[in-house]
């Protein structure tokens, strides 16, 4: 693997690579209208001017990459507080970098429920069970409720879930269910959920049908369901068990969850049937491989003092450019360029560019001299380390919002501001000193 296309896989979680790799391989294939053998025929411009071959190149090399399971950096789904049975994803990070469980739009042709849908159902149903008013009610509906969890929570299958034995197909320590035969598996069910299967189950109404709980008759099942939806704002085609399956596994998918597990959640045989509830747009495919590019191009860049950010001011004069960027931490940074070198790269007001500032433009200064400066970029930091040689000096200072900037002085300067870790220094250079690149 070459060294971008390692980069690229470095910088993504299990689960981006994941997504990533399903996805953009079946646009490429949509695209290109590739053959048996999976190499494009022809490679017509792709992303923004990136070939098409490219892009093929990037999906072969993530598709090698083993292991799934580690955290992602995208919001994953979390548990209500106060126990409820109900899992809610996580509120969408502020971020400039695109998260693919969250951009992904799912087919028109896959029925599912949002995670706010499912809650309402979830209340409904629940609210239905509270209400049964004789033993017998409360054990019928006791038992729809429990196998309602299942799918909600299991996105088991409606014949799955009803050739459950209650006894020996639920592990509550470990919070599993057993799925025996064919696609056997182990779904582990949230906390919560697992603790009111538990409740339910050991109702002294349903003692006498232990082992044979959830063993209900289908059509029953799915009248009830139908009868669900006159007490909540849900279409009545959408409440049903296939339904409530597939909403779950595109409401995992949105969490972050890595492809890989949700197929194995499902009991899908291949990946590709569990890739069938994402489908990317042209411009989100661009935006995301773009975005892994160009983070792999700064991470090349970022030996000292770059700073990568989004045009936020542009000032003309004829002649001259003044670029201000502004970092995902705050920090604005001021480049002054001819009016040639602005058209050459493109400079827009928010585009992603990268500025870089060589060690030794950087001016040091104690804030106590008070000094009065030409410098446009001007900022307060403490000194991190000094590192001494017998003629020069490498002194780090970090920014209070977390940007790092190495200067390189004379030994006589460090000695002259009496500089040591932890002083507190003002950090400079000059507009004209700071270079703009982009890819």
């Amino acid at each position: 693997m070459h060294a971008p296309l390692a980069g690229i896989v470095g910088a993504l979680d299990e689960a981006q690579l994941e997504l990533m790799r399903a996805c953009i391989e079946r646009e490429l294939e949509a695209r290109l209208g590739g053959g048996a053998s999976g190499t494009p025929a022809v490679d017509p411009a792709g992303a923004d001017g990136l070939g098409a071959a490219t892009l093929h190149s990037i999906v072969t090399a993530l598709s090698g990459v083993p292991g799934m399971g580690g955290g992602a950096a995208c919001p994953r789904g979390a548990a209500r507080p106060g126990g409820e049975v109900s899992l809610l994803p996580a509120p969408k990070a502020a971020t400039d970098a695109p998260c693919p469980a969250q951009s992904f739009q799912v087919p028109e042709g896959v029925k599912h429920l949002t995670s706010e849908q499912l809650d309402e159902l979830t209340a409904t149903f629940h609210a239905w069970f509270g209400a049964a008013s004789t033993p017998v009610q409360r054990r019928s509906r006791g038992r729809l409720w429990v196998a309602f969890l299942m799918m909600r929570h299991g996105a088991l299958r409606l014949g799955e879930v009803l050739a459950l034995d209650d006894g020996t197909d639920l592990d509550p320590l470990r919070q599993l269910v057993i799925v025996r035969g064919h696609g056997g598996r182990e779904i582990q069910l949230p906390e919560p959920v697992m603790r009111e299967v538990r409740r339910v189950l050991d109702d002294p109404m349903l003692f006498g049908l232990r082992g044979r709980v959830f063993r209900l008759d289908q059509g029953y099942v799915r009248r009830k369901f139908y009868e669900r939806a006159a007490e909540c704002s849900i279409p009545k085609e959408y409440l049903n068990p296939r339904v409530i399956r597939h909403s779950r596994a595109v409401e995992l998918l949105r969490g972050g969850v890595p492809l890989k597990i949700v197929q194995g959640i499902l009991g899908h045989q291949s990946m590709n049937q569990t890739a069938n509830y994402l489908r990317f747009s042209d411009d989100e495919v661009r935006r995301i491989v773009h975005h892994y590019l160009n983070k792999e191009t700064r991470m090349k860049t970022s030996a000292r003092n770059a700073f990568t950010g989004r045009v936020t001011s542009i000032v003309k004069d004829g002649l001259l450019v003044e670029v201000e960027l502004t970092t995902n931490s705050g920090l604005k940074v001021v480049s002054v360029i001819t009016e040639e070198s602005a058209q050459t790269l493109g400079v827009s007001t928010g585009k992603v560019m990268t500025a870089t500032v060589k060690a030794p433009w950087v001016i040091l200064a104690r804030e106590e001299n008070r000094l009065k400066t030409s410098a446009r970029n001007r900022y307060a930091g403490k000194v991190a380390r000094v590192n001494l040689s017998e003629i020069a000096a490498e002194v780090v200072v970090d920014l209070p919002e977390g940007t790092t900037v190495c200067a390189l002085l004379t030994v006589e300067s460090v000695k002259a501001l009496d500089l040591a870790p932890g002083t507190d220094i003002l950090v400079m250079f000059k507009a004209f000193s700071v270079i703009l690149n982009v890819e």
